[in-house]
């Protein structure tokens, strides 16, 4: 095969995979197609360097990463906001018709998945990535290559964000959680969670093997110049995307509200999962003019479809331990089938909400799903009630390991280190950035190195050799040495790092480094009265210190032992500052992220506060600012913009 004929059997094969799982138009036989890919598959194993970035080949996974990188999206990913019934989409409606008439609207489904953005240059895809916190996304670009329905290559050469959703139809969901069944591995709740951990697999191979499919529904960055949405996303799936059926346009409410009524007879045949439909003005130069709100654009909303309802008998009450070692009550349940899904099990969240509720084991409850939301309990039918109910009492010791349980209102909680429960989750923990910041030491390698029996406790981390990890899958000498090292390097950490990475429940970074300061490596001997006089120290706070401590004693003892941490002096260091041992609350919108904020403050010994009060001396506001903004007027609070915080700081 000479270089000009791989390059049209890579036109021919993109052709036919395109029939196959986007038009569902065969072109070719299984056969035909195999034939011409290993023809293609060789060239490139002859000739590397002339592999295509758009070949069929770079579907095939690649290799296991350790963990997803960041990837910033240049436009952010909006969220939407929710309407329910006629009355709401009306009063939307009028809103919209204040800034035109004869207005049109950009009508799609709502698929039930998991968003992603694509990033194409020069025609070839580059990049892939969750939607994240909206502004940050993880790159998840080689599992995106294994997706057919995504091309790797298109037509337009400018710059483009494409936007939509992955999904997993019905039928390959009972498929695939059937197999998960037999392997002994927990099911996915719905086909959207399905979606979703399918999308962020380490190993794309598995990804490659979940039979996603993207359908697009939007774009962020764009140059294309189209003023309708609805051509401009048809223009978008020319490109060699699937189209999204029962897309089109509509100019009143009847004709919205006759696409809705449509969708919702198909929602239960539908192969995909619906959870309503998405409105928008059509007019792109009328977006613009809208503009957004703090978190969704006002040009556009989901009509969410009704909630589904069914009864259901609650057999019992068992506990689970999450990794985190919060125990959370779950209700095991005759089983009934909610869109296709057979459900079982269900949570009740806390023991407060099972006495809200009034539930009881052999009750007879509503169940309801709504949108994307998991099946849940929302009520009990007292009236169904025959003498065989009985009241689930709440546990005073874990189920896992028997200590003793940390116990509030809400939240109930094993905080023995060593729980097999939470064991790995602690490690996690421990090694993690705002803890001892074990470079190279992520949450699957963690895992690996749990499951492989090479660590049991965090304790195991700082005996590991290279012998333990010679052998293992991805552990080449270089990395080895540099994952022992990054260990070695935490003897004498900072102390407040220490006592965060323990990971005791209310206490976060800001805590422990008041705890360090205050008590020194005498910490764990402290009683509840001494950390209830810490300022900004509550009695949650406290209880969950104390009964953690005494947990974990000899644990704690022994790490400090490996450890030997070291107490830093608390303010003889800092700069000097107008902010130094002041209190400030941040509020509004800025244009970079709180906690950036956040950390210069501590640099120069500042208190970042959550609320206004009369202690409070500075409010650090940014745009769309609410009742802080107005409680610190009220008690005369100096207000600084951004640009007068920078200048007091000195940036």
């Amino acid at each position: 095969m000479q270089h000009l004929e791989y390059l049209k059997a890579i036109e021919t094969l993109n052709l036919w995979a395109k029939h196959y799982y986007v038009l569902d138009d065969p072109l070719a036989s299984d056969e035909e197609y195999d034939l011409l890919y290993h023809k293609v598959k060789d060239f490139e194993e002859k000739n590397p360097q002339l592999c295509a970035k758009d070949s069929p080949t770079q579907r095939v996974g690649d290799k296991i990463l350790d963990s997803f990188s960041k990837s910033s999206h240049i436009e952010r990913m909006w969220s939407l906001d929710d309407i329910f019934d006629s009355t709401e989409l009306k009063a939307w409606m009028d809103r919209m018709e204040k800034y035109g008439s004869n207005l049109t609207y950009s009508l799609d489904p709502k698929f039930d998945g998991a968003s992603l953005n694509l990033l194409y240059e020069n025609g070839i895809l580059i990049k892939a990535a969750t939607r994240g916190d909206a502004f940050i996304g993880e790159e998840v670009t080689q599992n995106a290559k294994t997706i057919q329905s995504i091309p790797l290559s298109i037509p337009y050469k400018e710059r483009i964000e494409i936007r939509g959703e992955c999904v997993i139809f019905k039928d390959d969901f009972e498929i695939l959680n059937k197999e998960r069944e037999a392997n002994g591995d927990n099911l996915f709740a719905n086909p959207r969670n399905a979606a979703a951990g399918s999308l962020r697999q380490l190993d794309s191979n598995i990804t490659a093997k979940r039979k996603l499919q993207f359908i697009p529904w939007g774009v962020g960055y764009c140059t294309l110049q189209e003023d309708s949405f609805f051509a401009l996303m048809e223009k978008i799936r020319s490109f060699g995307f699937i189209s999204s059926p029962f897309s089109q346009i509509c100019k009143s409410l009847e004709e919205i509200e006759a696409l809705y009524s449509k969708l919702i007879k198909q929602r239960d045949t539908y192969p995909i999962m619906l959870d309503g439909m998405v409105i928008r003005l059509d007019s792109i130069t009328l977006q613009k003019n809208l503009g957004f709100t703090i978190k969704s654009p006002r040009f556009a909303c989901a009509y969410k479809f009704p909630a589904i309802e069914k009864k259901a008998k609650i057999l019992d009450i068992t506990l689970q331990v999450g990794r985190s070692g919060v125990v959370t009550p779950v209700a095991i349940l005759e089983p009934v089938f909610i869109e296709g899904a057979r459900v079982s099990r269900a949570t009740l969240h806390n023991f407060d909400e099972i006495s809200k509720k009034d539930i009881k084991i052999n009750d007879s409850v509503i169940l309801i799903r709504s949108g994307d939301v998991i099946p849940k309990i929302i009520k009990s039918l007292p009236a169904l009630r025959d003498g065989t109910q009985k009241p689930c009492k709440v546990p005073t010791h874990c189920p896992i390991c028997g200590k003793e349980l940390l116990i509030e209102e809400k939240l109930i909680k094993c905080q023995n280190l060593n729980c097999e429960a939470r064991v790995k989750n602690s490690i996690i923990h421990f090694a993690s950035k705002k803890a001892l910041n074990i470079d190279g030491l992520g949450d699957k390698i963690v895992e690996l190195l749990y499951d492989m029996g090479k660590i049991k406790s965090i304790e195991d981390l700082f005996s590991l050799k290279f012998s333990d990890l010679e052998n293992l899958e991805g552990f080449k000498e270089k990395k080895i040495n540099n994952l022992l090292k990054a260990i070695k390097d935490t003897k004498g950490v900072d102390l407040w790092r220490f006592i965060n990475a323990l990971g005791i429940e209310h206490i976060g970074e800001g805590a422990s480094k008041k705890i360090a300061n205050t008590f020194g490596l005498d910490f764990y001997l402290k009683k509840h009265e001494d950390f209830m006089a810490l300022d900004g120290f509550g009695i949650e706070m406290a209880n969950s210190l104390v009964e953690f401590l005494q947990v974990n004693k000899e644990r704690i003892l022994n790490l400090l032992a490996i450890l030997t941490p070291n107490v830093q002096a608390q303010t003889s260091n800092l700069p000097l500052s107008p902010f130094n041992e002041k209190t400030l609350v941040i509020t509004g919108t800025l244009s970079q992220k709180r906690e950036f904020y956040e950390e210069l403050l501590e640099k120069v010994g500042a208190k970042v506060s959550s609320s206004v009060s009369k202690k409070t001396d500075f409010l650090l506001c940014g745009e769309d600012a609410g009742s802080k903004l107005k409680k610190a007027q009220e008690l005369g609070i100096k207000i600084l913009n951004e640009e007068e915080f920078k200048e007091m700081y000195g940036l």
